[in-house]
């Protein structure tokens, strides 16, 4: 699905996603990552749902955003409150969606000048 079609270069962008990957200005990744309006996209080791941990929220966290858009795949699905506590505790929202709607969320709350993370799971469990 296409989502924009302007490439922009000032901030990090979600320009199309598709089952087996997603599109950051315009430029192709098939693997789980995070994303930042302002800070390019980062490999993020998560390979399924049912892989996320602790550690994988404490990663997020160090950026200090103020909200998180999580893109569980094709279904939405919800972490334990305890996976996500480093961000509880910094009360930073985490908002758990299917990925399409993740993209399409993270476009919004960065074009309104968000600190927003998306952290996309994709690949085979997603």
């Amino acid at each position: 699905m296409k989502l924009h079609s302007d490439n922009t270069q000032q901030y990090q962008t979600v320009t199309g996603y598709d089952a087996s990957g997603v599109e950051i200005n315009a430029q192709r990744y098939q693997y789980s990552l995070t994303v930042m309006p302002e800070t390019p996209p980062r490999a993020w080791n998560v390979a399924r749902f049912e892989d996320l941990s602790a550690a994988h929220f404490e990663e997020i966290a160090k950026d200090r955003p103020d909200v998180v858009v999580l893109g569980t795949g094709e279904r939405q699905r919800f972490v334990h409150p305890k996976l996500v506590a480093s961000l509880s505790a910094m009360h930073v929202g985490v908002d758990c969606m299917d990925s399409q709607a993740a993209c399409r969320t993270y476009n919004v709350l960065m074009g309104e000048g968000r600190k927003v993370t998306l952290a996309l799971i994709i690949g085979a469990g997603a």
